[in-house]
Parts: structure tokens; sequence; C-alpha cells
């Protein structure tokens, strides 16, 4: 089986480490864990290897957040990728931060970049991972939180939270996503 892995979040220097960016830093945990490597190619960086019996293709779109479906659905079509076979991996202000929450498909939850795949894909019939990221700012200020850095407090925290989401990833891929939503979400 192929999956198409996708992190979603910013390109530049000046998103590194921010909230949105999280599913970049767990697509950057999960490729280094396994052995996996990017590539600078069209729509995104792309790493591609195998996890056990399962082949995977990692995409960090480069076309940032609020248009990721324009390389999603070029590489699901470039690899020949179902889309049951592809999880979305992004932040949610929804969750308490490090909190993870995997679903077969679901509404965007006012996350732009899933609201453009689902348009680009016409269809919300996907999976993702939604990781938490918290929502301590003022009414009016969520674009400059989800846009900044997380609390320092919060570095011991994030460090075990994305290697369970890595984990919960590779048990997408190799069990299936009724068994990594059982063992991985809450």
């Amino acid at each position: 089986m192929k999956y198409l892995l996708v992190g979603l979040g910013n390109i530049g220097s000046e998103y590194d480490g921010t909230r949105h960016n999280i599913g970049f830093r767990v697509l950057d945990a999960f490729a280094e864990a396994s052995n996996i490597s990017f590539e600078d190619k069209r729509y995104g960086f792309v790493g591609k290897g195998r996890v056990k019996n399962a082949e995977v293709v990692l995409l960090k779109p480069s076309t940032y957040m609020n248009l990721s479906g324009n390389a999603v659905r070029y590489w699901l079509n470039q690899e020949n990728v179902l889309p049951e076979n592809m999880l979305i991996i992004c932040d949610d202000i929804a969750l308490p931060v490090g909190k993870l929450r995997m679903k077969p498909s679901g509404s965007d939850g006012g996350h732009n970049g899933l609201k453009h795949i689902a348009s680009v894909l016409c269809s919300q019939q996907f999976a993702r991972l939604r990781f938490g990221v918290g929502n301590d700012f003022p009414r009016g200020a969520q674009c400059d939180f989800v846009l900044g850095q997380f609390n320092p407090e919060d570095s011991d925290l994030l460090k075990e939270k994305v290697e369970k989401a890595c984990e919960a990833v590779k048990a997408f891929c190799l069990s299936g996503i009724q068994f990594a939503m059982n063992h991985y979400n809450g």
C-alpha cells in the first residue's frame, strides 16, 4: 500500500516553530525517525520511503497554508495514491496543547488549509490528524496566536506529543485509521 502523508505549515524561516507549522514539525520528526530525506519538488518538499510494508510519500506543501489543496491534489495524482490512503497533519486551536485527534473525515473546523484541500478535492472524505495548539488568545487575535511560537513551558510536552503523533501516523499506515484512532486519540 502507498500512503500520502501531508504536514501542513507555511514555508519560510519566519514561520519555523510556530503553532501553525506543527504539521511540518511532526512530518520532519517522522522523516527523521524513518530515515527519509526531503527534496524540493513541484508544490512542496517531498520525501519517499518505506515504513515496514507501507510505501510512504511525505509532503510539506510550499504553497502556503491557504493554498495547500493545490499541492495535495498534484501529489495524490502524481503518486497515484487513493484519497483514503492520505493523512493530513495540522494544528487545531480547539484542542489543548499536545492533544491529538485523528478522524477519517469531517469539517474543516475553520482551518484554512483543510478548507482549501476539501475545496480542491471536492470532498471532506480524507483522514486528518489534528494536533492541539491551545487557544489562549484574546478575541480577534487568532491569526497572531497561530503564527506565534509555542510557550517555553510547552517545549517538553511538545517533544513527547510530536513523538506520539509520529506513532499515530505510523499506526495509520500499518494498522489502519480505526486502530490509530482507538490508540492515539485523547
